[in-house]
């Protein structure tokens, strides 16, 4: 089955040529113009990974992508005319996925849908190959790499793909101290660049799904100067 990709851009152009670049990789999309048609598209269709522009003329992107994160965990990737750094930290911390600034290469585009949609396949597509379950409990916190699965003291947390890798990756090095870089070429699989805040957006949102009081968190914690780390 075709992937579905739902894209979302009241700048026709752009629409237009997401759709001619993404049909030619196989996809099916899902194309509006404006956000209301989008939402109700989305609450009756099965949606891969949306492409959201965050200035539309009725809704803005930011407004579907938390109707989206009420009920789902697919993919969301955002497009801005803006290069400020708290318009990207506002979509990251809602729940988007990636960040894309206007004028872009498709091509780019297109190689970030791909890399998406294979992080969110790997953690939420079971292996019949991989028998053993991967499952890690730190202190009451439960994450299993397989069904990605997440529960604090047996209340379930929604994750999307990209806090479930930073949270499984933590986890996994718990005891260690790990850098934004390190956290961040790990989850994303690119180089890391000065001055990037994608990470801290991250895992403020992650902090916030598991009640962790900002002063004193009691699972991600922050080493000044250095990185995160998950106690043992």
């Amino acid at each position: 089955m075709n992937d579905r990709i739902l894209v979302v851009d009241d700048e026709r152009e752009i629409a237009d040529l997401l759709e001619v670049y993404l049909k030619n990789e196989g996809c099916e999309v899902l194309k509006f113009y404006e956000g209301k048609k989008a939402i109700e598209t989305i609450e009756h269709e099965t949606i891969d990974l949306a492409i959201l522009d965050v200035m539309l003329p009725d809704l803005d992107g930011f407004r579907i992508l938390q109707k989206i994160r009420e009920n789902h965990f697919f993919p969301v990737i955002m497009l801005t005319a803006k290069v400020e750094d708290m318009d990207k930290i506002t979509g990251l911390s809602l729940g988007a996925d990636d960040y894309i600034t206007k004028p872009f290469n498709p091509l780019e585009v297109v190689a970030r849908v791909k890399t998406q949609l294979r992080r969110y396949k790997r953690y939420n597509v079971g292996n019949s190959k991989e028998l053993e379950e991967m499952e890690l409990d730190v202190r009451g916190l439960r994450i299993n790499k397989n069904t990605h699965k997440v529960t604090l003291y047996g209340t379930i947390i929604s994750l999307t793909p990209i806090e479930f890798s930073i949270l499984w990756y933590l986890c996994e090095n718990r005891g260690k101290v790990v850098s934004s870089e390190e956290l961040f070429e790990a989850v994303w699989g690119e180089k890391y660049l000065d001055n990037n805040n994608t990470v801290m957006a991250h895992i403020g949102r992650l902090r916030e799904k598991l009640k962790e009081p900002p002063r004193k968190p009691k699972f991600i914690k922050t080493v000044w100067g250095v990185g995160y780390q998950i106690e043992d």
